[in-house]
């Protein structure tokens, strides 16, 4: 018998959110992010959930020759461009898209696409450094940018791009949404090419960003960048995650619990120990009172997190037994809510789920 722990995808729930990422911006073309193996819902779901989307995103080109051995005929976006020369390569044989974020990409561009022999005109999402300070072009050097890739043989249409570091909390102080995007505007002025800056919180919350591309990456997981819930939005979570109780103890005041005997008992307690640990993907540093549900029971955890396994709280859960109906995340507990208690984000646990988890769909 296998053992318990259980990944289980939606491919309806992804489907669903692909439309709610549309429905928010009816008159751009979506990109469905799909990088880190499709947020670790896998790339052949994401291939079939995704199927209504003007093309699929992600960074890693492997990932994107797999894209297209499993049929995905649209287009295929690079989120940090190529890496090397041989990626390059791959760019053109395969007919991918691209980001453009520093001097050297054009360098190459420059002296490798000028010997290409293919007919593909390459498009080019031309990234601006708007305010983020992690990839792309000042607002200043943006048009020089722009200018060498359009002298460059083979280089086909330009889009705009920039990405937004706080559209969740508009009013950060370190960079304060509406800087960020007059910053974008004021590089880009006069410049021909479509725009791309909505992320998942942009296009949730910020209409007004809304341009000729959105990037939905985390909303299509049925999980949000932060703000109010997903449900709120009406998104719908697309993995649940489920093991079973396969241990318990009764334990008196004054009993401790797991390694390092961090939490002590300091009232009698049914302990019950879960299937499933932090090389399962469960985060190792869950504090005590992490929720979990058991029986349909919502409950927490205690103690520390092991490589393996970890132990719940059980004394308010009539019935409990070995055996027992675990859910970690997902259909009637939030990733994002398992993730606020662990002090990180849902993004972190969907993509952290390891590979010896099963994982069937629904």
């Amino acid at each position: 018998m296998p053992r318990p722990l259980l990944a289980t995808i939606d491919i309806s729930a992804l489907q669903h959110n692909l439309r709610v990422a549309r429905t928010r911006a009816p008159n751009s073309k979506v990109w469905a992010v799909v990088k880190a193996n499709a947020y670790g819902h896998g790339l052949e779901r994401a291939v079939r959930a995704f199927a209504e989307a003007d093309g699929l995103a992600l960074i890693e080109p492997d990932y994107a020759v797999r894209l297209r051995e499993l049929g995905w005929e649209k287009p295929v976006l690079l989120l940090e461009g190529f890496f090397d020369a041989s990626d390059l390569e791959v760019v053109i044989s395969q007919q991918l898209e691209i980001a453009v974020h520093c001097d050297e990409q054009i360098a190459l561009l420059e002296s490798k696409l000028p010997n290409n022999q293919s007919t593909y005109q390459l498009p080019v999402h031309l990234k601006m450094n708007s305010g983020m300070n992690r990839l792309g072009f000042s607002p200043d050097a943006f048009r020089a940018a722009h200018l060498r890739l359009r002298k460059i043989p083979g280089i086909g249409n330009i889009t705009l791009m920039t990405h937004l570091a706080n559209a969740d909390d508009p009013l950060n102080p370190g960079l304060p949404l509406q800087q960020q995007v007059a910053c974008f505007e004021r590089g880009i002025a006069g410049l021909e090419g479509e725009r791309s800056l909505a992320n998942s919180a942009a296009d949730l919350m910020h209409p007004e960003l809304r341009s000729d591309w959105v990037r939905p990456g985390v909303m299509l997981y049925g999980a949000t960048p932060g703000g109010d819930s997903a449900k709120s939005f009406g998104l719908r979570p697309a993995m649940t995650l489920t093991s079973k109780i396969i241990g318990i103890q009764k334990i008196a005041a004054g009993e401790a619990v797991g390694y390092g005997s961090r939490f002590v008992a300091d009232h009698p307690m049914i302990v019950g120990v879960v299937a499933c640990g932090y090389a399962d993907g469960y985060p190792r540093h869950a504090p005590t009172g992490t929720p979990v549900v058991v029986d349909g029971v919502r409950t927490s955890t205690v103690g520390r997190v092991s490589m393996d396994m970890f132990s719940v709280d059980l004394t308010a859960v009539p019935g409990a037994h070995v055996g027992s109906d675990v859910l970690l995340w997902g259909n009637g507990l939030s990733v994002d809510e398992v993730a606020h208690a662990a002090g990180t984000i849902g993004y972190e646990l969907l993509c952290a789920v390891a590979p010896r988890v099963r994982v069937t769909e629904s």
